[in-house]
This record gives C-alpha cells, sequence and structure tokens, in this order.
C-alpha cells in the first residue's frame, strides 16, 4: 500500500523526533553513569580498625547501599524517560498529521479543482474555474497562480475556436444561399440545354452537400456548450415521429425515457443516429433498430443499432472525430461526416455521453446515456 505525503511527512518528522529522543536519553544515560561511581567514591568510608571481638558486622556497608542507589536510580531514569519518551512522540506524531495536513490543504484544493475540470464531460467543459488560492506568496500560492494562468488561456483558445466556427459558418451561409438560387434560375429557363441542366444538377448535389457541412459545423459549435434553457422531453416522443426510413426497415421499442435539456438538439441527437444507420446500410435487406428507457442506475439511454457492413473494432472509436468515415466512403459519402460527432457533442451538453460498439454481423450499437428528468 502506497501511504500518501502526508503520512509520509509524519512517519518522517516523528522518526526524527523519537531519535532525537533516543539519543538524548541515552547520552543521559551514560553521562549520570560515568558521574555517580566518583560521587560514591567521595562518599565511600573505610573502617581501619578491626571489629570487636564478638561483634555483630553490619549487614550492608555504606558503600553497597549507595551502589545500590545508583543502580535503582538509573532503572529508573531509564525506564521513566522511555515511557515519557514515548507518551510524548506520540503526541509530537499526532501533531505533526495535524500540521502536514493544514501544510498540504492548498494541494488538495489544486487537486479538487484539477479533478473537476478533467471529469467534466468534455475538454473544455470547466475551465472557467479557477483555485485563487490566497495566503503567502510561498511555493505552492506561485504553483497555483501558474495553474490559473494556464486554465484562463485554455479557455481563450477554445472560446476563440468555438467563436470562429459559429463565424465561418454563418459566412459561408451567403454564398451557398447565393450559388443556389441562381443555379435554380438557370435550369428553370426553357432554353437549357441538356448538359446543361446535367451540370447545374451536379453542381446543386454539391451545393447541397456544403450546406449539410456548414450546418453540422454550426451546430457542433453550438452544441459544444451546455444546455442553459432546458425542457422536460421524453426520447419515446422523438422516436416516435423521427425514427422512420424510405429505403431500410425501422424497428422501435420507444419506452418511457424523460430528460431536461433542449428538444431540438435531442431531436437532431436522434435523426443523425437514424439517418448513420440508414447511410451506412448494405443491401436491400438493411435493418435499424431504435430502443429507447430507464436504466436501473437511473440513466436514461437511447440505443441505435443497424446492420451494415463489418467494422474493426479498433475504427469504432474513431468514428466520433469530426470528419472522419470508415473506409472508402469519405470520398462517395453524402455526409458530411460530423453525424457522430453531433451525437456526442449533444449528449455531453446535457450532462451524458455517446458510445459505440461495433457488431460482430456488421453495423453498429450506438448508446447514448442521458441523466434522468427529476
Amino acid at each position: 500500500m502506497r501511504l500518501t505525503v502526508r503520512a509520509r511527512l509524519t512517519l518522517v518528522f516523528g522518526g526524527l523526533f523519537v531519535l532525537a529522543g533516543l539519543v538524548l536519553l541515552g547520552a543521559t544515560y551514560l553521562l549520570a553513569r560515568q558521574q555517580l561511581p566518583s560521587v560514591a567514591g567521595k562518599m565511600s568510608i573505610t573502617h581501619d580498625a578491626r571489629p570487636e571481638v564478638g561483634a555483630v558486622p553490619p549487614p550492608k556497608t555504606l558503600e553497597q547501599i549507595v551502589s545500590g542507589t545508583q543502580s535503582t536510580t538509573l532503572e529508573t531514569m531509564l525506564t521513566q524517560g522511555l515511557i515519557a519518551l514515548a507518551v510524548v512522540s506520540a503526541a509530537a506524531i499526532a501533531l505533526g498529521w495535524l500540521i502536514a495536513g493544514r501544510m498540504l490543504q492548498p494541494l488538495h484544493q489544486i487537486t479538487a479543482t484539477a479533478r473537476r475540470i478533467a471529469e467534466a464531460p468534455d475538454a473544455d467543459r470547466g475551465l472557467h474555474e479557477r483555485i485563487a488560492l490566497t495566503g503567502p506568496p510561498d511555493e505552492v500560492k506561485e504553483l497555483a497562480d501558474t495553474f490559473d494562468v494556464m486554465l484562463a488561456r485554455l479557455d481563450h483558445s477554445f472560446d476563440g475556436q468555438r467563436r470562429f466556427i459559429a463565424s465561418a459558418s454563418h459566412e459561408l451561409r451567403t454564398p451557398l444561399t447565393l450559388n443556389r438560387t441562381l443555379l435554380e434560375v438557370a435550369l428553370a429557363q426553357e432554353s437549357a440545354s441538356t448538359e446543361v441542366r446535367q451540370l447545374g444538377t451536379t453542381l446543386l448535389a454539391i451545393n447541397d452537400r456544403h450546406g449539410r457541412l456548414i450546418d453540422g459545423l454550426l451546430l457542433l459549435a453550438q452544441s459544444d456548450r451546455p444546455v442553459t434553457e432546458r425542457a422536460y422531453v421524453d426520447l419515446a416522443d422523438i422516436v416516435d415521429h423521427v425514427a422512420v426510413s424510405d429505403t431500410v426497415k425501422v424497428l422501435t421499442e420507444p419506452a418511457e425515457a424523460t430528460v431536461a435539456g433542449n428538444p431540438v438538439l435531442l431531436e437532431r441527437l436522434v435523426q443523425n443516429l437514424v439517418e448513420n444507420g440508414e447511410r451506412h446500410n448494405a443491401g436491400e435487406n438493411g435493418w435499424i433498430s431504435v430502443r429507447t428507457g430507464t436504466r436501473p442506475d437511473g440513466l436514461v439511454f437511447l440505443e441505435v443499432t443497424n446492420s451494415g457492413p463489418v467494422i474493426p473494432r479498433y475504427e469504432v472509436s474513431g468514428l466520433f472525430e469530426p470528419f472522419h468515415r470508415y473506409g472508402t466512403e469519405r470520398l462517395h459519402s453524402p455526409g458530411a461526416g460530423l453525424g457522430l460527432s453531433i451525437v456526442r457533442a449533444v449528449a455531453r451538453a446535457h450532462g451524458g455521453d455517446a458510445r459505440a460498439e461495433a457488431r460482430d454481423e456488421g453495423g453498429l450499437i450506438v448508446t447514448v446515456t442521458l441523466p434522468r428528468a427529476l
């Protein structure tokens, strides 16, 4: 078992105190033992005269009495000293434990703040927090201030990134709308040749794909923030209205799954999962299964299972990355590669998460978990 810093500091301080006490007690014992014989020599009485005949000798001489007293005194001093050392050492260790905890309290505050930021649902969630440690300008205060500066720069960087995505998405909408209008006007003319109509149709398809890409980027930038305005939403109702398809068979098992969130974002979450399953189905026998409900731990779940090609398990984690497409679908897929990224962003904005699992028969199982509405 690995000891904490507080326990190690206490053991070091307590061990040094006990060692110093033992050295002091041993030195005192040796000095007292060396001094007592000289004192006893001065106090000894020699009897030169012989005792009278028939006299009873004393049971003990004065020297014997002094020697016995010396031994008893040394033993008592050593015993009482060890007892006193043990009591004082226990008190010193307890006091050292309290002082070590007091000295390490700022580090606990730094650790608690870092843990809250690390356990946030997303990478940039919680970066607005600061340690704001008060106290003397020592090494711990310098560490806390440096950590606050780092958090401020990271928070500013993430905010700038989100603003850039939102601004770029808005700015790109205008030329795409203008291009679409011009193409529709050109195709509406009766004098347009077959080649022009074919070219115009192709350009309209490309324009629509770019529009979906920009819409996805804008939605991703919006859904990457925590949802502040929440409403009572039942995922089962959303599944009843959204989980439909004209190309594949959709099987639904909607059970009550109430959450507090943004209805528009949650609807987009379900729609993206259904469209993702529809887009990646192979053959005429493709199918999608959508289930909702509440788990024993109180979390609401949305599970979307679809058939399709076999996906290696090492590829699954990358499917939630923006613009990531599996296999050769990067060039031929009509999607923008943001579907599952938006799903995870919306789930985390609601305090939940999304994960995927590859099926051995082909296709995916995507599960979204959200906190249940109280």
